[in-house]
């Protein structure tokens, strides 16, 4: 029934000028380009989450889409090194590598000048490539300081699949009947709590752009049955980095959730362009 309404019968129109601006005003912390990039996506879920009164969620981009700024390696202790991964969005990514020697901190330094200068600019998937890329190549055609640098750097870009998920709002949906059975409620706020969940909805929602629909059990997750989400896509220069939606009951008022997520989406698009240009 829902999903004939929705499909069929539900008017939506654009959010009013008024709401729109009232968004905009909320993001005026990020003028003049101060953006940090946790910070702007956990931003972007408390909006949701007041703008709607339910469950506001944003997937943050995954690294392997991002665009590496820096690395900097720093040893810990003997054999032991943190890598220090920036990406141009401001997210950051630790990584502690076991070396096979014990180099001092001035060879570390040397390494992370190397690979900057091979690799930054670079999406992290193009990273693996690129590194995988030189490891293929003749050995010999490198020196020894080059090799280190090529080998150091395909552990510190290894699997990067992840992403981050953002919730913001679970008192929102205390107060609605379909949630007043706490066991309802402890199984939903766990699946929102178990990333690969979280990521399985990602992987749902990233393929097709524009707004998307998930009613009760099409989420294809069982804690969410009595749940529906509203999403969309954003991203920056053309491509899809990531997802934001609001997660409610399935009688959740779609004429105005799905302009709110749909405007939302565009917003931080926008809001991502312009630091990028």
């Amino acid at each position: 029934g829902f999903r004939f309404y929705i499909d069929s019968i539900l008017d939506i129109h654009e959010l009013s000028g008024e709401e729109q601006k009232d968004l905009r005003a909320r993001y005026s912390r990020y003028s003049n380009y101060q953006l940090e990039g946790r910070d702007l996506f956990r931003e972007t879920c408390r909006i949701l989450s007041a703008f709607s009164q339910y469950l506001g969620v944003v997937w943050a981009p995954r690294m392997s889409l991002l665009v590496l700024q820096h690395i900097e390696f720093v040893k810990l202790r003997k054999n032991l090194t943190l890598a220090i991964l920036v990406s141009t969005t401001g997210m950051v990514q630790n990584r502690i590598i076991e070396m096979d020697e014990d180099l001092l901190q001035s060879a570390l330094d040397h390494l992370s000048n190397v690979l900057n200068g091979l690799l930054t600019g670079l999406t992290l998937h193009q990273v693996r490539e690129t590194l995988l890329d030189q490891m293929s190549l003749e050995k010999n055609a490198y020196d020894h300081l080059f090799q280190q640098a090529i080998k150091l750097g395909e552990q510190a870009f290894s699997s990067f699949d992840e992403t981050d998920v953002f919730i913001e709002g679970r008192t929102n949906i205390l107060s609605e009947p379909e949630f007043g059975n706490i066991s309802i409620m402890t199984d939903l706020f766990r699946a929102f709590e178990e990333k690969a969940t979280m990521v399985k909805l990602l992987d749902k929602f990233m393929a097709p752009r524009g707004v998307q629909i998930s009613i009760g059990s099409e989420s294809q997750v069982q804690e969410m049955e009595t749940c529906s989400l509203v999403t969309s896509t954003y991203g920056c220069e053309g491509r899809i980095w990531g997802a934001l939606g609001v997660i409610g009951p399935r009688r959740m008022n779609y004429s105005r959730i799905i302009p709110l997520v749909d405007y939302s989406a565009r917003l931080l698009s926008e809001i991502l362009d312009t630091y990028y240009h």
